[in-house]
């Protein structure tokens, strides 16, 4: 199996996981967090939302700066509905799943830097640096259902089955 076809199932997966856990999001809870030291669910909701974004630009760009010396010029826009996540997740995904039709397994295998404030944080292939990006993904998703647990909200099943939903996905 090639890299590219490995890698977009993995994607069409995770993403069916997400949509899942969008689905379930309240409104009315951009701003709550369960700790001081906790991020905002908003935040957090739509990362969850949006993270195929970055594997489109592992795949088209040679790297990425996080905290750029001059504040960058990522802005992320506020959601307050399940439907905004679900409608940001799939257009995330399209462009991920057209940004693998585009390259090759040679290109996947090219490295990929990370950097913050100009100082590579990370370097590794692309398709290593994207493995790393969809285990950051589940862990941010997971992050998310322990929210919408303690919100009251019904969490859905993921890799298996959840107290609300027993289904095996």
């Amino acid at each position: 199996m090639k890299l590219t076809e490995f890698l977009l199932a993995e994607l069409d997966r995770e993403v069916d996981r997400s949509r899942r856990a969008l689905e379930e999001v309240p409104e009315g809870k951009y701003d709550w967090k369960p700790h001081e030291k906790s991020m905002i669910f908003g935040y957090l909701a739509n990362m969850v939302a949006t993270i195929p974004m970055w594997i489109s630009m592992q795949i088209s760009q040679d790297e990425l700066d996080v905290a750029p010396a001059d504040g960058g010029k990522m802005e992320q826009k506020r959601m307050d509905t399940s439907a905004q996540l679900v409608e940001a997740l799939e257009k995330a995904a399209a462009g991920a799943r057209a940004a693998f039709e585009k390259t090759t397994d040679e290109h996947l295998k090219t490295n990929w830097r990370l950097l913050a404030r100009g100082q590579v944080v990370a370097e590794a292939p692309r398709f290593e640096m994207i493995q790393d990006t969809i285990g950051h993904w589940a862990h941010h998703r997971g992050q998310m259902t322990v929210y919408l647990r303690l919100m009251g909200a019904k969490v859905p099943a993921i890799y298996g089955p959840s107290a609300d939903d027993n289904q095996f996905r």
